[in-house]
Formats: structure tokens, sequence, C-alpha cells
């Protein structure tokens, strides 16, 4: 295989215009893509995640991490505002990657992002778990913990023995929710996301 071939890149004339005649119809509005993003920092990760990582490890030191985490994202949001005036083209990094750098680093660029999302979602998914057999407890449901735990994990129960979980079901089901929404599609997913805010 040739060295050459994998940094293949297509012209930025080809990038931005539509050659097979197909293209995607504009379903998100400024409201949507705020709420979205809005729905991706709260989903667990502020509630959840942070308070864990302050209580266990990080101590009062969080609010460095905070803070730095702040200023990496402005220069981020710099750097993907400079990418798009160049390079007018929704697509994220991968498509940037690919005007850049060329077809086989958009194609390792765009499985990282299936991977950062899969983690992502699946960090959130056990968050949402845990808030959801929280609510079901106060409701005087209560699920066995080998169902909400995930394999492997021993927990502690209220009369002292153990149990180790199996499979966390309600993040499974979480997760099959959500999937179903947004397999039905962009602006059906958007307007659940916005109808809280009415």
């Amino acid at each position: 295989m040739n060295a050459s071939t994998l940094t293949i890149r297509k012209k930025l004339e080809d990038l931005t215009g539509d050659e097979d005649g197909h293209s995607l119809s504009k379903s998100l509005n400024a409201l949507s893509i705020v709420a979205i993003g809005i729905g991706c920092i709260i989903g667990a990760g502020i509630f959840v995640l942070t308070g864990t990582a302050a209580a266990k490890y990080a101590g009062p030191g969080i609010m460095l991490s905070f803070a730095l985490g702040g200023v990496a994202c402005a220069f981020v949001g710099l750097c993907y505002a400079e990418l798009s005036a160049l390079i007018p083209v929704s697509g994220s990094s991968y498509t940037y990657t690919y005007a850049t750098l060329g077809e086989f680093f958009a194609w390792i660029i765009g499985w990282d992002l299936v991977l950062e999302y899969a983690m992502g979602a699946a960090t959130v998914s056990v968050g949402w778990s845990g808030y959801m057999v929280s609510i079901l407890r106060d409701l005087g449901v209560f699920l066995p913990p080998q169902l909400t735990n995930s394999l492997g994990a021993t927990v502690k129960l209220a009369d002292g023995s153990e149990a180790t979980g199996i499979f966390n079901l309600p993040a499974a089901l979480i997760v099959m929710t959500l999937t179903f929404l947004l397999a039905r599609g962009t602006k059906e997913s958007a307007r659940l996301n916005t109808s809280w805010w009415w």
C-alpha cells in the first residue's frame, strides 16, 4: 500500500458542494442546539461525577480543575471557530481532519468520536440509573442491587451482607429508550429536549 493514498484529501470546493445530489435538511434551530448543549452538561457529569470526585479524591482542588477546564474549552471554541471559518461545512473534527490531513486520519478521528460518544453515553446512563433507583426507592420500589450495578461490582447492603452486580438494568433501559428516540429522528429528539423549557 502506498503511503500517499493515506493522505488523499478532497478539495475545499468538493467538501462544500453537493456532489451526489443528496443533502440533509436543517432540523435544529438555535434553541435546540443550546438545549442539547445544556442537556449534555447537566446529563450526569455536573451532579454525579464531579461531586463523587470532589468527595473521594480531589477535595477543594476540584475548583482548579473547573477553572483549567474552562480555559481549555475557551481555546477549543476558538479553534473550532477558526476551522469553521476556513472550512464552512458541517462535520465537526472529522471534516476538518479530512480537509487538512486526509482520509486515513479522518477515519481514525471518526472512530475516536464514536468511542468518545459510547464512553460518554455509558457514563451518563450509569448516573441516570442512580437517579432512577433513588426515585424508585423514594416511591417504595426496591430493585435488587444485582440488577442496578455493573458486572462484578460488590455492593454492601444495609444488613451488612454483600451482593455482586450482574447487570445495570436501569442504565440499559435508559440507553435503549434514548436510542429509540434518536433513531426516530433529530426533530423528535430536539422537540423532546426543548419541551421542558415551555
